[in-house]
Order: structure tokens, then sequence, then C-alpha cells
């Protein structure tokens, strides 16, 4: 599985892409998602996209980025590409709490 962070900028948004972003401004969630969750501002301007991205045996960041990629371009707002994150949540390591002795 693989955790993608895409912050970008709206472009050329319609007055429907932006009514429609702006009454689900608070209902947006912080979340990792197959489809995606929008984060953005105010002013419609910048955003953040998160999407969660299932990890075949060999598939790497740059099938990850494409993937998640595609997910924004799903939703139709155009928008252009600022920086994209990847964590590779295979390599996370969870330590426990146990007993020591």
């Amino acid at each position: 599985m693989f955790r993608v962070t895409i912050r970008g900028a709206f472009e050329g948004l319609d007055e429907d892409d932006r009514a429609a972003l702006r009454t689900s401004i608070g209902s947006f969630q912080v979340a990792f998602t197959e489809a995606g969750t929008f984060t953005c501002d105010r002013s419609l301007s910048a955003f953040t996209f998160r999407c969660q991205v299932p990890a075949g045996p060999d598939d790497g960041e740059a099938e990850a980025t494409e993937r998640a990629v595609r997910a924004l371009a799903a939703h139709g707002y155009p928008h252009r590409v600022l920086r994209v994150g990847v964590t590779d949540m295979r390599d996370i390591k969870i330590r426990r709490k146990g007993k020591r002795r």
C-alpha cells in the first residue's frame, strides 16, 4: 500500500467547479482513500490531495504516483501538480509497546 500526497494549484476553475468546491470545503476529510480526498484553502487556489494506492509486489513510487495522478484527474478539476510525496507503507515498522524485562 502506498500513501500519496499531491500538492497542487487549481487552474481555470469555472463557476460550477468553484461552487461545488465551496459547498464541500467544510465536509472535506483529511484521510487517505483510494478515490482520494481534497483539502484546500477558501480562495480555491491551492489544494492537497491524499490518495491510498494498492501496491503490487513489483510496484514502486513511479507506479503509485501515476495511479494517484489518475485518481486526481478523475475528479475533473483543472489543476497543476506542484509536488508529490509517496510513502510506501510496506516499509513502515510499527513498534508495539511491550513489557520490558
